[in-house]
C-alpha cells in the first residue's frame, strides 16, 4: 500500500482552515468534535481541499450540540490519554462549550477548544460578513466566555501562524497541570492561504511536565514511615495501571487505609482490605499523617477536623490547586508531578525504610482490614435490603455491579448509581461527575470513551435531571450515527436529589424538611425517557420493581452484545 503523500508533495499552499486541520493531525489529534455554523465555510472548504489533495486529517464528527462535543473529547482523553479538539460556532457555540471547559479544567483534562470569530470586516475581503448574524454575534471580548476555565487563549491573527500557534496550544494544554486551551478563529484569516511545507513537521514545542523532587519525596517517606496512624485520601485515581498497583502495595505493605472520599476515579479496588469507607471522619480523628492524592477537597473542614499536630502530604499535578481562590487545606509536604510517577517513586522509597516494626504494621493492617470488611458487608446488606418497589439507588448499583462482573467495563456516574455497593477493581472502572458540577457530562463522556475503545462495555448512569441536562436527543443521535453501544441507566427519583440533600444538610429541622414537597426540587411529571431512546431506535425499558432489575440488565447487555446499539434502562427509585 502506498503511503499517504506528505504535504511537501501537494500544492505549496492551502487555505488556513485546511492547514489548521492538517497540523492537528500531524500532532496526533484523532478527532475534531464539531458543531458548525456560518463561520465554518473555510473549515469545510479546508476539509474538502485536504481530501482532494490526499492530506491526512483528523476525523471531523458532526456534533448536534456543543456540550456533547466537550463531553466526548473529555471521555476520549480518559480512554486514551490523547488530547482532542472541539470546534464551535462563534460566541453562541462557545457559550455552550463553557460548562464542558469548566469540567475539563477542574479535572485537569487537556483539550484544544476552537471557535469561529464573527468577521470583523463588512466588505472587500474574502470571508467578510454576509448575513445579519455576522453583526449579531460580534462581542468585545468573546474569549471571556471561557477564559477563566482555560489555561491559555489566543486569536489567530495571520495564516502563517497556524503551525506555531497549534503547537503552542497543544504543548500548554498538556503541560502540568493539564487543562483546556482556547483559540478563536476569525473567518477572514481562515479564508486566506498559507504555505504547507511545515504542516507535517515534528512538533516544535514539548509540554512542560513537573517531576517529583527527591528532597520532598524523602520528607514524605520520613513522615509516613514514622506515623502511628497514617491515612491516605484519594479522589482522582492513581494515574494509571502502574500507579494503581503501587498504591495497592503501599496500602497493604504499610497497613494504611485508603479513603476514596467523593471519588472521581478509582484509586484502589473497593474490596481491597485497605479500602476504607467513604466517610473520612473516623480516620481523620486518629490520623497523625495524611497522604492526599490528587484531591480537590480531601475532606470538608466544616464537618471534618484534623487531629492536632497531624501532618499532611499533598501529591498531584498541582497539589495546591492554584486555580481555585479558596482552598485552605494543610500542606506540610507538596509532591508536584504526575500522580502515577509519584506513587511508583513513593512505593520504591518506602520499601527501603525499616523504621517501623513488622509487628506494628501487621497489627495496624489487621485492625483496618477488620473494620473495612465490616463496613463493606454493611454496605452490601443495606443495598440488598433496597430491592422493593420502588427500589433504592444502592440496589440499582449492586445489580449493575453484578451484571457487569467479569467484563472489561467502565462506569460513568453522574448523580446516578453510587460507587460504594459496587465491586470495582481496575483504574478505568469508575468515573464520577466532575466536582465543578457541570451537569450533562456522563452521557457524552461515555460516548467519547466508547468511540475510543469499541470493545469495552461503557455504562453511563445518571439521575433523571442529569439525563435531561445532557440534551439526550442529541446524544442518542450521536450514538446511533457513530454506532456507539453504550448502556444508559437512569436512576429516576423525579427530583433534584442532590439539592434536596443539600437543604437537609444545612437545615435538618427547617421548614423545608417538614414539607411534603420541597420547593424547587421536584421534577414531576418526568418524561417517558424510554420513548426518547426509542426515537433513535435504541433498546429501552422502564423498571419500577427491583426484583425485575437483574433480568432487565441481562437483557440489555445481551442486546448490546448481539446488536451493538445503545440500550437504555429507566429505573424508578425511592426519593
Amino acid at each position: 500500500m502506498r503511503d499517504a503523500p506528505s504535504l511537501a508533495d501537494t500544492a505549496a499552499i492551502m487555505t488556513a482552515g485546511g492547514a489548521l486541520l492538517a497540523r492537528m493531525k500531524a500532532l496526533g489529534v484523532d478527532y475534531i468534535f464539531a458543531n458548525s455554523g456560518t463561520d465554518f465555510p473555510p473549515i469545510i472548504e479546508g476539509l474538502a481541499e485536504a481530501e482532494a489533495k490526499g492530506v491526512p486529517l483528523p476525523q471531523a464528527l458532526v456534533m448536534p450540540y456543543e456540550s456533547a462535543a466537550m463531553g466526548m473529547a473529555h471521555g476520549y482523553y480518559l480512554a486514551t490519554g490523547r488530547t482532542q479538539a472541539v470546534m464551535a460556532h462563534t460566541n453562541v457555540g462557545l457559550a455552550n462549550c463553557a460548562i464542558g471547559a469548566i469540567n475539563a479544567a477542574t479535572e485537569h483534562i487537556p483539550m484544544l477548544l476552537f471557535s469561529g470569530r464573527t468577521p470583523t470586516t463588512e466588505k472587500g475581503r474574502l470571508g467578510a460578513r454576509t448575513v445579519p448574524i455576522g453583526w449579531g454575534q460580534e462581542m468585545r471580548d468573546q474569549t471571556a466566555l471561557v477564559r477563566e476555565a482555560c489555561k491559555w487563549d489566543y486569536e489567530l491573527r495571520v495564516p502563517e501562524q497556524v503551525v506555531e500557534i497549534t503547537d503552542r496550544a497543544l504543548a500548554i494544554a498538556e503541560s502540568t497541570p493539564r487543562g483546556p486551551v482556547y483559540v478563536s478563529l476569525p473567518r477572514e484569516v481562515l479564508c486566506e492561504t498559507c504555505p504547507t511545507n511545515d504542516l507535517d513537521a515534528p512538533r516544535t514545542m514539548a509540554p512542560a511536565v513537573a517531576g517529583i523532587e527527591d528532597e520532598r519525596l524523602r520528607a514524605a517517606v520520613a513522615l509516613l514511615s514514622d506515623a502511628e496512624n497514617p491515612v491516605i485520601i484519594a479522589q482522582r485515581g492513581a494515574g494509571g495501571e502502574r500507579g494503581f498497583a503501587a498504591l495497592q502495595s503501599i496500602a497493604a505493605d504499610w497497613g494504611i487505609p485508603v479513603c476514596q472520599y467523593w471519588a472521581v476515579r478509582l484509586a484502589l479496588p473497593l474490596d481491597h482490605p485497605m479500602a476504607a469507607a467513604s466517610d473520612p471522619a473516623p480516620l481523620l480523628e486518629q490520623a497523625d499523617v495524611v497522604l492526599v492524592i490528587d484531591s480537590l477537597a480531601p475532606w470538608s473542614p466544616d464537618i471534618h477536623s484534623l487531629k492536632p499536630g497531624c501532618k499532611v502530604i499533598q501529591l498531584g499535578q498541582d497539589p495546591l490547586y492554584s486555580r481555585f481562590p479558596v482552598r485552605n487545606f494543610r500542606c506540610d509536604v507538596a509532591l508536584t508531578g504526575e500522580v502515577e510517577e509519584g506513587l511508583v517513586k513513593l512505593r520504591a522509597a518506602l520499601a527501603d525504610e525499616n523504621t517501623l516494626s513488622k509487628e506494628r504494621i501487621v497489627r495496624r493492617r489487621d485492625r483496618h482490614a477488620r473494620t473495612n470488611a465490616g463496613a463493606r458487608a454493611e454496605t452490601i446488606a443495606r443495598a440488598e435490603a433496597g430491592e422493593g418497589a420502588p427500589m433504592t439507588k444502592d440496589w440499582v448499583s449492586l445489580c449493575l455491579s453484578r451484571a457487569i462482573e467479569g467484563r472489561d467495563a467502565s462506569v460513568f456516574s453522574e448523580l446516578g448509581c453510587p460507587m460504594a455497593p459496587m465491586t470495582l477493581d481496575h483504574p478505568k472502572a469508575w468515573y464520577q461527575e466532575p466536582h465543578s458540577g457541570g451537569l450533562g457530562w456522563s452521557f457524552p463522556a461515555a460516548l467519547g470513551m466508547q468511540l475510543a475503545d469499541r470493545n469495552r462495555l461503557i455504562v453511563a448512569t445518571m439521575g433523571d435531571g442529569s439525563y435531561m441536562f445532557s440534551n439526550p436527543v442529541a446524544c442518542h443521535q450521536i450514538a446511533e450515527a457513530l454506532d456507539l453501544p453504550v448502556l444508559v441507566v437512569i436512576v429516576n427519583n423525579a427530583e433534584w436529589g442532590a439539592v434536596r440533600h443539600s437543604v437537609l444538610g444545612i437545615y435538618p429541622d427547617g421548614y423545608a424538611s417538614r414539607t411534603n414537597t420541597m420547593p424547587l426540587t421536584g421534577l414531576s411529571p418526568v418524561p417517558d425517557f424510554a420513548k426518547v431512546a426509542e426515537a433513535s431506535r435504541a433498546f429501552s425499558r422502564t423498571v419500577k420493581d427491583g426484583s425485575a432489575l437483574s433480568g432487565i440488565f441481562a437483557e440489555a447487555l445481551d442486546h448490546i452484545d448481539t446488536n451493538r446499539t445503545l440500550a437504555l434502562i429507566d429505573v424508578h427509585v425511592r426519593p
